[in-house]
């Protein structure tokens, strides 16, 4: 008897627990980040980046679409209980992905290129195989300052 109530307190603990929290919320959104590329490559996307790392921050993906450079944001969660995923992409986040956009075209020395922002909203519950998908085109113009061409 001991041991199960030792176990079951240990039990809740872990699941609380924001490491495996941080650890189920990076599994699911590497999966979703995934099914973003594969949507996108059926669609006729080149995907060149996925997870671009700085210390600014990170892109998700980074595609061509024909002659366009796409940033996409991806968003994934298990139910829309807290609200759709894509409504996490606030004014903030708008911002950092501008600023991380904009180091990207730099980088590269696609400054010229035109370019645009998409987000990809993925609900995922765990009883289903295969995920729904919702892709916004052009889902926010660049925001601060900053020279970006759409």
């Amino acid at each position: 008897m001991a041991w199960r109530q030792f176990f079951s307190r240990f039990a809740l603990h872990r699941v609380r627990s924001p490491l495996v929290g941080g650890w189920l919320a990076g599994w699911l959104g590497n999966a979703g980040e995934r099914e973003a590329a594969r949507f996108l490559r059926g669609l006729g996307y080149q995907v060149l980046e996925r997870r671009y790392r700085t210390p600014l921050g990170e892109l998700d993906l980074v595609a061509r679409d024909g002659n366009c450079i796409v940033f996409v944001e991806v968003k994934t969660r298990r139910s829309n209980e807290a609200g759709q995923p894509f409504e996490s992409v606030d004014r903030r986040k708008q911002l950092q992905l501008t600023k991380l956009a904009l180091a990207f075209l730099k980088q590269r020395g696609w400054l010229e290129q035109p370019a645009r922002f998409d987000v990809i909203s993925i609900v995922w519950p765990e009883t289903a195989n295969v995920p729904e998908i919702t892709h916004y085109r052009n889902a926010f113009e660049p925001v601060g300052r900053g020279q970006m061409f759409s």
